[in-house]
């Protein structure tokens, strides 16, 4: 039992003393320094009593401490409020002229009364000051209000703000813009009614911390709404049109605050945030009317390159859908490994002819030329050598240099190739656009795209 209670009060006695405040840090601070010039007299010392009691009698939480002088040495003896009191004691009685040094013997009182009666007087002053202000409160928060009302007013007026803003989306920052700017203007307003405009800067401040902090926690976020802000601006792209973002490819549905939405040729959504687009490389295949189509033909190494170039590129050039001006090209891209690789290029009016038709026929028609002409194209051979040199060939590729044929002028062969021509209309291409209308329809509140925006 015995031990039980050192343990309990031991460790009390300490916490308690640790609690108690050091008189000695008070006693030791602020004293008077200096050559000591003193005569001694008990006038003076009663003087300096004297001065030093009429001091603390105008102070309040000094009226139980005692004053002694003797030979210049201050006694201070009693109680005071708190210990930030008991510290002042030291520096009022040094200032007196004479003194030589102080004892400093005040504790603070544990008076419950004494100590709580400080509080409840600033209760009431405070509760006094908030009555007096009551009125000057009011006027300025109906200020604050009539000036945040207006602009609330002027926010959701439509005409100037849509007529500003190149869409919907900037026009609604404009009119958060000026929600933001008359609420800070009628808080400004206020604060100076009540003569608190000093407490603005803070206000601004701690707001200004703020808004960075949740800036970089949702920085993703923010970077995808300044990206939504420029592309609604810059409006690199309209709808349906035909594009190739970070390697996806096809047509625009809509710009959203958050998103690009494209549709592929497979009719699957495609969703690119705006951050990524802005900074992406972006190749937009609808902008211009004109569109060049690209085809490879291989042709055996014995052929006549000239003619086959010759006549690709008439057959290409006779099309109806391909267009006169860019003129159509013709070019040897390679030497293969068993063929000599021919490109032919043709222009097309896109929004008038599927560009994936057009390449079809381009191909299929040229194949047909080839075909009637004799140029052979041949598949893909392997030569196999024999131990005395001797070689053993490919039976096809044996026959390419002796099957021979008729010659016949590449305008017959053009004309017997290009008898039936398909269609190529774009009604593939016009069937998607059917799609993204239907869509933009049912969600045209979210897009910020515009037919009729101007051109980057």
């Amino acid at each position: 039992m015995l031990s039980l209670i050192r343990l309990i009060f031991i460790p009390a006695l300490y916490l308690l003393l640790v609690w108690l405040p050091d008189t000695t840090s008070a006693q030791a601070a602020d004293q008077p320094s200096g050559t000591i010039t003193f005569e001694d007299s008990p006038q003076q010392d009663a003087a300096i009593a004297n001065r030093i009691r009429e001091i603390l009698r105008e102070l309040e939480g000094y009226q139980d401490v005692t004053v002694t002088v003797s030979s210049g040495i201050v006694t201070l003896r009693g109680t005071a409020l708190d210990g930030l009191a008991v510290g002042r004691l030291n520096d009022l009685a040094g200032r007196v002229e004479g003194v030589v040094t102080i004892q400093n013997e005040v504790a603070e009182t544990t008076d419950v009364v004494r100590r709580l009666d400080p509080a409840i007087e600033r209760f009431k002053s405070r509760t006094e000051q908030f009555i007096n202000y009551t009125p000057l409160a009011g006027v300025a928060l109906t200020a604050f209000v009539l000036v945040v009302f207006s602009g609330f007013a002027i926010a959701r007026m439509k005409r100037p703000w849509d007529r500003l803003a190149p869409n919907a989306f900037i026009a609604d920052i404009y009119r958060q813009i000026i929600r933001i700017a008359f609420m800070v203007g009628g808080l400004i307003i206020a604060l100076d009614i009540l003569g608190a405009t000093a407490l603005l800067s803070t206000i601004l401040g701690a707001a200004g911390i703020i808004g960075l902090a949740i800036g970089f926690a949702v920085r993703d976020t923010v970077e995808n709404f300044i990206a939504s802000v420029m592309l609604s601006i810059r409006q690199p792209f309209r709808p349906n049109d035909t594009v190739e973002i970070e390697g996806d490819m096809g047509k625009v549905i809509r710009l959203t605050s958050r998103a690009t939405i494209l549709l592929s040729f497979d009719g699957n959504h495609i969703r690119i945030p705006n951050a990524t687009v802005f900074k992406s490389r972006i190749v937009n295949y609808s902008r211009n009317d004109e569109r060049r189509f690209v085809i490879a033909l291989g042709v055996a190494y014995n052929t006549d390159l000239a003619r086959a170039q010759e006549l690709a590129l008439q057959t290409v050039a006779s099309l109806p859908f391909v267009i006169p001006e860019p003129a159509p090209a013709v070019w040897i891209e390679e030497l293969g490994d068993s063929a000599v690789v021919i490109m032919v290029a043709g222009w097309i009016r896109q929004h008038e002819t599927s560009y994936l038709k057009a390449r079809s026929e381009a191909w299929r028609l040229t194949m047909s030329a080839f075909n009637h002409a004799g140029i052979v194209m041949p598949e893909t051979t392997l030569r196999v050598l024999g131990v005395g040199g001797g070689g053993l060939q490919n039976s096809a590729q044996e026959k390419l240099g002796t099957e021979t044929s008729k010659p016949r002028s590449n305008e017959a062969v053009v004309a017997a190739a290009t008898a039936r021509i398909g269609d190529v209309d774009a009604a593939m291409d016009q069937e998607l656009d059917r799609i993204i209308d239907t869509e933009r329809a049912q969600k045209r509140e979210d897009d910020l795209l515009k037919r009729d925006a101007l051109e980057e």
